[in-house]
């Protein structure tokens, strides 16, 4: 993975990024990650190249386009899921796991309806990757303030448009 360009970032954002890369890095069988925030947006991810690619150009299995991909089909997730856990009743939704025949994909909450999402190969230890999302986001948590998270959605926006470049 490259890592994206930190340069202008709080400290707290600098933080995350090297969270994200560490969690990628350090965990086999990782193919992606996305952090998108309560309505949707992404916010960080393990995606070098944070904007589309061409989906004849993407060889990978897994999210067709780009990190935006992986953050659609995670917030619609963790949408279908809030509104399972309120119709039955049962609490607030920890974690959800869509194991498929050629990888897992992996919600989780971290705060504020702020969700972090796995893609994993059919390889991984998926109690690995649990193990290691919970790390993240009891370290991310915290940190992910309102503020945080309009500072990270403006660094996708400049990368996107070749200003953070």
């Amino acid at each position: 993975m490259t890592a994206p360009s930190t340069y202008g970032l709080s400290s707290e954002a600098r933080n995350l990024h090297w969270l994200l890369t560490n969690l990628v890095e350090e965990v086999p069988g990782i193919q992606s990650v996305a952090v998108v925030s309560s309505d949707g947006l992404l916010l960080l991810s393990s995606d070098p190249d944070q904007t589309a690619r061409s989906r004849e150009a993407r060889t990978a299995k897994g999210p067709r386009g780009s990190a935006a991909d992986l953050a659609t089909l995670v917030s619609g997730i963790g949408s279908l899921t809030l509104g399972a856990a309120k119709l039955m009743e049962f609490g607030k939704v920890k974690h959800t796991m869509v194991a498929m025949d050629e990888g897992s994909l992996f919600v989780m909450s971290i705060s504020d309806g702020s969700l972090l999402g796995v893609h994993g190969s059919a390889e991984c230890d998926m109690s690995v990757v649990a193990y290691h999302m919970a790390l993240f986001v009891g370290r991310a948590g915290h940190v992910l303030t309102p503020e945080l998270r309009t500072e990270l959605r403006k660094s996708l926006e400049a990368e996107s448009t070749g200003g953070g470049r």
